[in-house]
């Protein structure tokens, strides 16, 4: 039975439901938010690799465009031995680096990335650059290494690297760096 209140009550409600229109299906918050994660995730990542990107130049490549990037490159090349200085007071290493070529096929045709490095460090018709570096001297710093460098090609033609990885030949056979033009 109902009293004279409920039935004010429950008719009221019929009124209210009835002029309100009915909702749509709302969208779930956590597939909005899922959205706004991966959107995020995705735009980080593509910002941060585009800014790290950097190919590596021959030293032919660096030396013959004059008017192109000097700052913040990284080259490749082999090491000259018997250029090797390093003054343990100042911490400073010179060395000079050999061109070796920039791409895959002529390395392999030249049969494999010992072989070119040890062409290229005997030929005296190739050219030559003389890096700087501040830091330690690394034990895999030898003749007919790969050194790989980031830095800066100095008005005095002197490549001033911040950075210094080397590759031994015999270790790293068939790995090879991604170079600019392959």
């Amino acid at each position: 039975m109902f009293y004279p209140e409920e039935l004010l009550i429950a008719q009221s409600s019929e009124k209210n439901s009835e002029k309100l229109p009915h909702k749509k299906t709302p969208i779930n918050k956590f597939v909005i938010g899922g959205f706004l994660v991966v959107a995020a995730v995705i735009i980080l990542a593509v910002t941060s690799l585009r800014g790290n990107t950097q190919y590596y130049l021959t030293i032919n490549e660096l030396l013959s465009n004059p008017g192109g990037q000097t700052q913040n490159v990284r080259i490749s090349g082999v090491v000259l031995g018997s250029t090797i200085q390093y003054d343990s007071t100042t911490n400073t290493l010179t060395f000079e680096v050999a061109n070796i070529p920039g791409d895959n096929a002529t390395i392999e045709k030249m049969g494999g990335l010992a072989t070119a490095l040890h062409t290229a460090a005997t030929d005296s018709s190739l050219k030559h650059l003389k890096i700087s570096y501040q830091g330690s001297r690394p034990d895999l710093l030898n003749d007919e290494a790969q050194a790989i460098m980031t830095g800066s090609l100095g008005s005095d033609g002197i490549f001033y690297a911040n950075e210094l990885l080397l590759k031994c030949p015999s270790r790293y056979e068939d790995s090879l760096p991604a170079q600019a033009g392959t």
